[in-house]
C-alpha cells in the first residue's frame, strides 16, 4: 500500500520536528522508512544531541530497545546493523605489503562495520581480535 507523500509544514515559533516511530519497534528490528512519521514538539527537552533529529539517522539501523509510537528516539536507542554474526564463520585477513593471508575464524561476538571484535581461530584455538569491514571480513594485524 502506497502512502501519500505530504510536504512538511513550517514549524511555528518554539516548535521543532523529529522523526518518531509510527508503530512499536522491538529490539533487533531493522528500521524502515515506512515505520517512521514526523512529529512536531514544543518541549525543548527533546531538542538536542540526545535525540535523533533526522530520518537518515534511523533508516537501516537496528533498535537496541523498544521504541514506542510517537515518542522521540534516543541516539542510544539504535545501532548499526551487524555485518559479522556471533557463531557464524567469518573470513579473517592479515595483510602486510603484498603478502595476504586469509583464514576462517569463529566470531565470539557480533560486530558492525568498524568495530573491533574477538574471534577464535578454528585451527589453533587461539583468540584473535580484528576490525570488521563492510564486505564481512575481519582484518587483523597492522593496517
Amino acid at each position: 500500500m502506497l502512502m501519500p507523500v505530504l510536504a512538511a509544514s513550517p514549524c511555528q515559533a518554539g516548535e521543532f520536528v523529529l522523526p518518531v516511530p509510527r508503530v512499536t519497534i522491538y529490539p533487533g528490528d531493522v528500521i524502515a522508512d515506512t515505520m517512521l512519521v514526523d512529529r512536531s514538539f514544543r518541549n525543548q527537552d527533546f531538542d538536542g544531541p540526545g535525540f535523533v533529529s533526522a530520518r537518515e539517522q534511523l533508516v537501516g539501523k537496528v533498535a537496541r530497545q523498544t521504541l514506542l509510537p510517537n515518542q522521540p528516539v534516543s541516539t542510544n536507542g539504535v545501532r548499526e546493523a551487524h555485518v559479522v554474526k556471533q557463531g557464524q564463520p567469518a573470513v579473517v585477513i592479515f595483510q602486510s605489503g603484498s603478502l595476504i593471508i586469509s583464514a576462517t575464524a569463529m566470531p565470539l561476538q557480533a560486530g558492525a562495520i568498524g568495530e573491533v571484535i574477538s574471534l577464535r581461530n578454528t585451527e589453533s584455538g587461539t583468540t584473535i581480535r580484528g576490525v570488521v569491514h563492510a564486505d564481512g571480513t575481519v582484518r587483523v594485524g597492522s593496517p
